[in-house]
């Protein structure tokens, strides 16, 4: 396990260094998939998970990247062998870039939307596809009223 005592997020990234926070490097065995979708598909997706208060865990960690394209939602390790909801992509990470605790956990201008300490550890994959699913016709509905 890896450990700092001190955030360094890239001045860029909006994040400013969190004191006292400790980053943990996750093991590639335990390390979750991800899965990145378009950016307005993924915040109404947030938004449609946290509305439902009977969702067990709720919304896990989500990524932004920083020209603001997609978000990546973390799911459980595995998820990627079998995810193949159109629009979206669902990668394992093995561990690559994943360090809990920081506020900007990669290079560049990528960062948290929703960070790993104020969320559940992980969304739940089928409680994720419903709601992207939601969050596109919902999307269509409204772009149809032009």
């Amino acid at each position: 396990m890896e450990s700092t005592g001190m955030n360094t997020a890239p001045a860029s990234s909006g994040a400013t260094p969190v004191p006292g926070v400790v980053a943990v490097a996750v093991a590639p065995a335990e390390a979750p998939d991800l899965v990145t979708v378009p950016a307005r598909q993924g915040l109404e997706a947030v938004d449609i998970i946290r509305r439902a208060a009977s969702v067990a865990g709720g919304v896990g960690p989500v990524l932004h990247d920083g020209s603001g394209d997609t978000l990546g939602f973390l799911v459980p390790p595995g998820t990627a062998d079998a995810w193949d909801l159109p629009g979206s992509a669902c990668t394992q990470t093995n561990g690559r870039g994943m360090r809990f605790g920081d506020v900007s956990p990669t290079a560049g201008d990528t960062g948290w939307l929703l960070p790993p300490e104020a969320v559940g550890p992980v969304t739940d994959p089928a409680v994720l596809r419903a709601a992207l699913g939601e969050a596109a016709r919902l999307i269509e509905a409204a772009d149809n009223c032009r």
